[in-house]
């Protein structure tokens, strides 16, 4: 083997720095590696390999023949969000009949895993708890196809049996965005009356409020709770289940995925829930064959987790689980597209990692000092859907550095404000605990 593509759709700097040792322990090997990329500027810095910009309506079909022409012995997607992920799950099909087999899960199950509806129920068919609720399709409530004139009383004999208040989120979207809160019955008829404006009002703008375009939706109750995220890398007979990595409150009200301060670290009880979880999950993706990465978002309440989503990808705290488990899915990842064998079982946390929002460009002297002080993971603009929300930093300790780093962080905010109060102050109480 000699060359391996990575096909990514957002910018890779957020996969800092596992991207780059996976690239470098290649080399080392002699094989080359290759990025297909179609969002932010690449340096070798990046990428220390082969890099092509696509554009970002790029097809599945263009994307393989762009792989193939590079002359790739097999490639690895390592794209998010899910309508990527599907995109290469389709280039696959393509890559895999040319002899370039692909690290990605099938076209068929990643069509069933990025559909929440479809996941809902193939997690309930697996035994795992999910919550309670029902699917809204946009088309028949604006009366396109088959009239159904009950539908929409249907719809509310649903609501008020589970019971409000009720969270709608697009069947089709993922990293948090378009989900709306339902609080009443006058909510949910508002929300249903968008699905029934004709199509070239809504097209023209009449709907402009965030979260309430026409589309089909999963309805379901609120479930408060913990809100946590796992990796899970590998292949039908042999998947690694990284550690546990908690990223904010759920509750009624929908809240950005990196608003809150993200870790991953010691919590005994929820570590001991989540082993039968675990084994489930490894059975659940060997049944759909899943070949690569699978990111699952859950709550954890009352001593139990409830399932939210199954993205067939790559996650947003990806970098979190390597760091606090010293291990690479990138690496890993590679392993498989080179036949070779990898760990199974569960991936052995061997510390902490905190990650957290810093606001627009941390001063390099800063950056500087908090790298003097505690052992930085990385620290890169956090850029999504070319939006920048500021700055986002990684950190990570081992267990008995606690102390050590609260006190390091807590003089150099008072010596520079970085980080802010507020971040200060719940680093301290986590590591406090």
């Amino acid at each position: 083997m000699r060359k391996i593509a990575f096909l990514r759709s957002v910018r890779i700097q957020r996969a800092d720095p596992y991207i780059q040792q996976a690239v470098r322990g290649l080399a080392a090997d002699g094989i080359e590696a290759g990025l297909f990329h179609t969002s932010g500027t690449v340096g070798d810095e990046d990428f220390p390999g082969h890099r092509e910009r696509l554009d970002r309506s790029v097809t599945p079909r263009e994307l393989a023949d762009a792989v193939a022409a590079w002359g790739a012995d097999a490639a690895v997607s390592i794209s998010l969000p899910c309508e990527n992920a599907l995109r290469d799950a389709a280039a696959k099909t393509f890559l895999d009949a040319a002899g370039i087999p692909t690290v990605m899960t099938p076209l068929a199950a990643t069509m069933l895993l990025v559909d929440k509806w479809e996941t809902k129920q193939l997690c309930k068919r697996a035994g795992l708890s999910v919550p309670e609720g029902f699917r809204v399709d946009s088309d028949l409530l604006a009366g396109r196809g088959l009239p159904v004139p009950g539908y929409r009383d249907a719809l509310r004999a649903q609501a008020e049996r589970i019971g409000y208040p009720l969270m709608s989120k697009p069947v089709w979207d993922s990293t948090s965005m378009g989900i709306r809160t339902l609080r009443s019955p006058a909510d949910l008829d508002a929300y249903l009356d968008v699905h029934r404006a004709p199509v070239p009002e809504r097209l023209a703008g009449a709907v402009s409020q965030p979260g309430s375009q026409a589309v089909s939706a999963v309805v379901e109750e609120v479930v408060e709770g913990d809100l946590c995220s796992v990796d899970i890398v590998g292949h039908p007979g042999s998947y690694q289940v990284l550690p546990l990595c908690w990223t904010g409150r759920a509750g009624a009200e929908p809240v950005f995925t990196f608003a809150d301060l993200r870790w991953c670290g010691p919590r005994e009880e929820a570590d001991a829930a989540f082993a039968d979880v675990a084994r489930t999950l490894k059975v659940f993706c060997g049944s759909l064959g899943v070949h690569g990465s699978v990111n699952v978002d859950m709550v954890y309440t009352g001593g139990r987790f409830v399932i939210l989503e199954i993205n067939p990808r790559v996650g947003g705290a990806t970098t979190l689980s390597c760091a606090a488990s010293d291990t690479n899915t990138f690496t890993s990842l590679a392993r498989m597209a080179r036949g070779l064998p990898l760990p199974g079982g569960t991936a052995q946390r061997v510390g902490w990692a905190v990650e957290f929002l810093a606001g627009d460009g941390i001063p390099p002297a800063v950056v500087a000092e908090l790298r003097r002080r505690v052992r930085v993971v990385t620290a890169h603009q956090l850029v999504i859907d070319g939006t920048s929300h500021g700055d986002i930093v990684v950190i990570t300790l081992a267990q008995g550095e606690e102390e050590r780093t609260v006190k390091a962080l807590t003089e150099l905010h008072e010596a520079t404000g970085f980080p802010a109060a507020d971040v200060t102050a719940k680093i301290t109480s986590l590591l406090s605990r």
